[in-house]
This record gives structure tokens, C-alpha cells and sequence, in this order.
């Protein structure tokens, strides 16, 4: 795993990014933090620069990846802020490691896979099989932009998708269905530290994306707050699934705010 480091001070920011996406998409609030606070990005194993065999990517070998990386550097706990799939990789480097950890942010998560783990991994590689893979990228990242976004940056991260191996990708989104049919709920049962849920999409039946409105819950904070007591939530609505980018002053804010909660409560 490639990671970035800027910046000092504390607490210690760690971004954790989504599936088949990179580092990048956090320069905003880099750019921010940096000047503040000590800065991470990690480019997970088989993103980016970042190169990895398949059979490593996994939300297990991701979160352990992120766990050593802040026992590495040496940090003093951090906030882990995760997107869609680095939502997961953020619960799973705090099960990992939970001294390591002082709080987490998930901006725009889900759940994709429920019921038994062993049935959601067959059901999601036979939908990946063959011409199966590109056909669901395709469509799986069309959905996270509206008509409000812009052209130019949905078509680089949908293309950008599209184009990520095969291999990593059905190994990921398999292992990924099942982590989330069989882990999710123990994952956020074991969180000790607060929570911000920032959400602006949901899933419907279809796993398309659709723009919460403003008001409206989603199943993801949902189910963060059933198991999450100290949780909290902010709703961003008509924002696309990539509000660090599409908002990013509002999600910087968001985020700016938390840490400076966290840090009166120490």
C-alpha cells in the first residue's frame, strides 16, 4: 500500500479511499488539512500506484494494511475517514487496531450484500462472470452521477472504473458482498469511538444510486445508528456519491467540525 504523509500535528487525519479509486479524491480536503494537521492517504493494494495480486484484496487485508500503516508511522490515534468501499476498510482498521483509532468518518456508505456471506460471494461472482464485470462497472458507476454533476468529472471517474482490472475488481466486489452479509453489523457493534455518517445517496433494489432528498434517511446511517450509539449523521442532499469532490467545502467543514469535537472531549 502506497501512503502519502503531510503535514503535523494533531489529530492525525488518515483518508481511506473507495473501489477502483485512488487517492486523488481527497485532494481537497488534503489540501485543507495539511496546513492544520497531520495529513495520511493511503492508495490501497491494487489502486493507483499502489500494485497487489488479487488474492490480497480483500476489506480483511485492507484494514490490516491501514491498522500497520498508523502503527507505522507512528501515529498518536487517529480519525479515519473512508469512502463507500473505505468505509468498510475504516470499521475493519478499527477492529483491527481500536487504540489506534480516536474516531471514524464514513462519507456516502452502503451495504450491498446481506443474508448468508457463502450465497451473496456465488451470487455476486455469477454476475461478474465473463462480459458480466464490465457490463456492472459500468453501470455501478453511471449510477453515482445525477444530472447536476459535472460531465467531465463523472465521465473520469466512470471511466476510470470501467478500466480497473478485472481480476482485483471481481475479488474485491466478491469478497466485499460477503464481508458485508456476514461482518458489517459485528464491525460496527465493536466501535468505541464517535462516528459522522456524511450520506448522500442510498441504493435501491437494482444497486443503483439514488439522491437521498432532503430529510430522508437511508438504510446505511440507518443501520450505522442502530449499531453505533454514539453515531451522528449529516445529510447532504442532491450531492452525487463523490461529495468530497462534488461539496468538497461542505464535507472539509463537516469533517474540520468533528475533529474539533473530538478534540474538546479529550
Amino acid at each position: 500500500m502506497r501512503v502519502t504523509r503531510t503535514g503535523s500535528g494533531g489529530p492525525p487525519l488518515v483518508f481511506v479511499h473507495g473501489l477502483a479509486c485512488d487517492g486523488t479524491d481527497w485532494q481537497a480536503q488534503v489540501d485543507w488539512f495539511e496546513t492544520r494537521t497531520t495529513v495520511v492517504v493511503c492508495e490501497l493494494p491494487g489502486h493507483g500506484s499502489s500494485t497487489a495480486a488479487p488474492e490480497d484484496c480483500t476489506v480483511e487485508a485492507y484494514g490490516a494494511a491501514v491498522a500497520r500503516a498508523m502503527t507505522e508511522l507512528s501515529l498518536p490515534p487517529a480519525i479515519v475517514v473512508g469512502h463507500s468501499m473505505g468505509c468498510r476498510v475504516a470499521l475493519q482498521a478499527c477492529r483491527t487496531a481500536p487504540g489506534a483509532v480516536s474516531g471514524l468518518v464514513l462519507v456516502d456508505g452502503s451495504r450491498i450484500g446481506d443474508g448468508d456471506p457463502a450465497i451473496a460471494e456465488q451470487a455476486m461472482a455469477a454476475e461478474l462472470a465473463g462480459d458480466g464485470y464490465r457490463r456492472f462497472m459500468q453501470r455501478f458507476f453511471e449510477s453515482m452521477f445525477f444530472a447536476s454533476s459535472d460531465p467531465d468529472l463523472a465521465k473520469r471517474i466512470i471511466d476510470r472504473g470501467v478500466g480497473f482490472p478485472a481480476p482485483v475488481g471481481r475479488k474485491l466486489l466478491t469478497g466485499l458482498v460477503a464481508w458485508d452479509a456476514g461482518e458489517v453489523q459485528s464491525a460496527l457493534d465493536s466501535v468505541r469511538v464517535p462516528l459522522l455518517a456524511i450520506q448522500c445517496t442510498t441504493l435501491d433494489a437494482a444497486r443503483d444510486r439514488v439522491s437521498l432528498e432532503s430529510g430522508q434517511s437511508a438504510p446505511w446511517t440507518d443501520l450505522v445508528l442502530a449499531h453505533v450509539p454514539q453515531a451522528t449523521t449529516a445529510m447532504l442532499p442532491g450531492s452525487s456519491h463523490f461529495p468530497q469532490i462534488e461539496q468538497a467545502a461542505e464535507v472539509t467543514a463537516l469533517i474540520a467540525d468533528f475533529c474539533d469535537a473530538i478534540q474538546r472531549h479529550q
